[in-house]
């Protein structure tokens, strides 16, 4: 393949090109749909929640599901984790707890960083999921600080990063993928292309052709997947993480895709873009082309069924959540120093008395 040309397993009729098909056991391809499918029911109730007042913000990925989940199941225990905040997917489909997910939207003391992060900065140290951070591509440089530390140790492992169309447009992406041509570190560099960076199109973003074409100045491989393909995405993924693992250095992927709500709860996608774009993408939706495969292998017999369970494990785990306590205000002055400076404690004792 060239780096203009879009790599794609399934068809538009739901068929899949068997010369391309990763051939991944039934229960792998019912466990992709699945968390796709729960993943479409968080946005949708996140979304809902914020609105309400419920919580206070939220980063939707509903149209990207099969390049998260795709992504996350090409990783393997060991591996690194890079997310940008649109890919809570990678994380569910590691084993990140939906309790765990939710939690850290509210912010209460089910979210085990105390609400000290804003809602989708979201970690997991048992997965090797190091936290989200808002500023655009700057979880680049840390990945490909992961990957040289894993080189230096002998360590057969890959390094999967995440990131925006938008992050192409920064110095870090610069930084981290010449850092990783040049040591040759095994660092899978995932780029969403959902053809805007909130509001700037993608075209007025670069003058290249593509984004994969970037990866030659670095002396990489660059590869385009079809970012709405979750079989093609894993394909890719799957086999760039195998490459680096191996030793062979990394690899940039664009996933051609499509985000079909808002950047983020605080946004207004009408302003930028017109309704017909959004429902010509709508016709691609990555989890009706994947419910469609799934029909024609007779693995999938009521998508409905499949859709109102999803919802309800959201119902019941936003349920659990909202009846957690708030964060002690004690919370303040903890988990930084061992032995507590005395300007802190004097703080501390006159906000709350008999404390100290």
């Amino acid at each position: 393949m060239t780096d203009e040309e879009i790599l794609s397993v399934l068809r538009p009729d739901g068929t899949a090109d068997p010369s391309l098909d990763p051939g991944l056991p039934e229960p792998e391809l019912l466990s992709l749909y699945r968390h796709m499918v729960l993943l479409r029911a968080i946005d949708e109730k996140a979304v809902a929640l914020q609105r309400s007042g419920r919580i206070g913000f939220f980063v939707p990925s509903s149209g990207q599901e099969a390049c998260s989940i795709g992504a996350g199941h090409a990783v393997r225990e060991g591996d690194w984790i890079f997310p940008a905040y649109r890919d809570h997917g990678v994380g569910l489909m590691r084993g990140y707890p939906l309790a765990a997910l939710v939690g850290q939207i509210l912010g209460n003391t089910a979210d085990a960083t105390r609400g000290r992060q804003m809602p989708n900065h979201w970690c997991d140290r048992s997965i090797r999921l190091v936290s989200v951070s808002s500023p655009v591509a700057t979880q680049l440089p840390h990945a490909v600080g992961a990957a040289y530390a894993a080189k230096m140790r002998g360590e057969r492992v890959a390094v999967l990063t995440t990131f925006g169309d938008g992050g192409t447009s920064t110095g870090d992406f610069h930084a981290a993928m010449n850092f990783a041509g040049v040591f040759r570190l095994p660092v899978v560099f995932f780029c969403e292309n959902n053809r805007y960076a909130i509001s700037h199109p993608v075209e007025h973003q670069t003058a290249s052709r593509t984004l994969a074409e970037k990866a030659r100045a670095y002396g990489l491989p660059g590869v385009r997947v079809d970012g709405n393909d979750v079989l093609a995405v894993r394909k890719v993924v799957g086999d760039a993480m195998n490459r680096a693992r191996a030793g062979e250095g990394g690899m940039l992927i664009e996933a051609v895709t499509y985000r079909l709500g808002p950047h983020s709860t605080s946004d207004d996608p009408t302003v930028y873009r017109t309704e017909e774009e959004v429902a010509a993408w709508r016709g691609k939706d990555p989890i009706r082309r994947f419910a469609a495969f799934l029909k024609g292998r007779g693995l999938l017999e009521d998508p409905a069924a499949e859709e109102a369970g999803a919802k309800e494990s959201v119902r019941r785990a936003i349920e659990a959540a909202e009846g957690a306590p708030p964060v002690p205000l004690s919370s303040l002055f903890e988990d930084v120093y061992a032995d507590i400076p005395w300007h802190l404690a004097e703080q501390r004792d006159s906000l709350l008395p008999g404390k100290g």
